[in-house]
């Protein structure tokens, strides 16, 4: 009977949760197909408009496109890019922005390569639950972005040459009903250190002094993950930071972890070999070389890092912060609004 009762609970509890699961990361999808959905399926996508096959848009060099651009309530299901453009590093110089609720500053700003995790400005293919890259060089972002009033994503080319070819689909639900009023907003923020700044004397690092910030926000809200790529300027092993995360105005680290690979659950420098996994992976791993580079995330889908008033996410670079790489971010996370301003974003030839 206690049996029973055990898994009788333990299923009513996995079913609770699926039901307020975005579909795209729930536990089990095909469960979720023999359930109604109360919303309209939309798409904003490049398609051409007279029936023909010309289902691209040119960008010129210094001009934006807006690519999303719809009332609410809605959110946002899936993105899907992929570019022609024959600049070298054109994924370090597209940026991608985007705007919730009429808000004049955005939520999401970051080099178009770097939030899909392509931080060295170079395509490889990588498959994690939010975020892949397909064959040749599509782009995916499963995140779901609610919006309560409105929504608008923008495509800006800082390169030197235009924009071939910018394809993309962007599928959202349209909802019958408002938002619940506690619904928190899809952000994500760029930061990159060309190089950190290496502290050689140091021996300790308890406070996170010097660390490398990876966000600051103020409000309510949970961390959910971090792309992350390295430029070795030095040879030798990179990765003996540990991650620190400050919650709540606390001055030393309400979380504090082992090292730089720990925290992205691989372990042993990566082992000299990448892997991609749904959480977490390195699918660029170099030699412990200079001029290496390197591709890492992780994502907290399993138990997002919450906070109330305050979040400060960083790691070290090096052990105390004693190497001098390049580190290239995107960190992920949902909160109320409004946000605290961003830190300016770096021109195209800073990045």
């Amino acid at each position: 009977m206690h049996r029973f009762l055990t898994v009788l609970c333990l299923a009513f509890f996995v079913g609770t949760i699926a039901e307020y699961l975005p579909a795209q990361i729930g536990p089990d999808q095909l469960s979720e197909l023999t359930k109604p959905h109360d919303y309209v399926l939309k798409r904003s996508s490049s398609y051409d408009r007279t029936g023909g096959n010309a289902d691209a848009r040119p960008v010129p060099s210094g001009s934006t496109i807006t690519v999303l651009d719809e009332n609410g309530p809605g959110e946002i299901s899936h993105i899907w890019f992929t570019i022609a453009d024959r600049e070298q590093f054109h994924l370090k110089k597209i940026v991608l922005r985007m705007y919730w609720d009429d808000e004049k500053t955005p939520s999401v700003e970051a080099p178009i390569g770097d939030f899909f995790g392509l931080g060295n400005g170079e395509y490889f293919l990588y498959q994690s639950i939010p975020l892949s890259v397909g064959a040749d060089k599509a782009l995916n972002c499963f995140f779901p972005m609610p919006f309560q009033k409105h929504a608008r994503i923008t495509v800006t080319d800082e390169g030197q040459e235009r924009i071939d070819s910018l394809y993309w689909n962007i599928d959202w639900r349209e909802y019958r009903s408002p938002l619940a009023p506690d619904t928190l907003y899809f952000h994500a923020q760029y930061r990159d250190a060309k190089p950190n700044s290496a502290v050689r004397e140091a021996k300790v690092n308890l406070d996170g002094k010097n660390n490398y910030v990876w966000m600051e926000a103020t409000g309510r809200g949970h961390f959910v993950g971090v792309t992350m790529s390295v430029f070795e300027n030095a040879d030798g092993w990179w990765g003996e930071g540990d991650d620190m995360f400050f919650i709540d105005d606390q001055k030393l680290p309400s979380i504090n972890g082992t090292g730089t690979e720990d925290y992205f659950l691989g372990a042993w420098d990566f082992g000299g070999k990448p892997f991609s996994y749904g959480l977490f992976g390195a699918p660029v791993v170099g030699p412990e070389k200079k001029d290496s580079k390197w591709s890492v995330y992780r994502f907290h889908l399993d138990s997002p890092i919450p906070f109330t008033k305050s979040l400060r996410a960083t790691i070290e670079h090096g052990h105390a912060n004693d190497r001098g790489d390049n580190f290239y971010s995107v960190a992920y996370w949902y909160q109320s609004e409004p946000h605290a301003e961003f830190p300016a974003l770096p021109s195209a030839s800073e990045r």
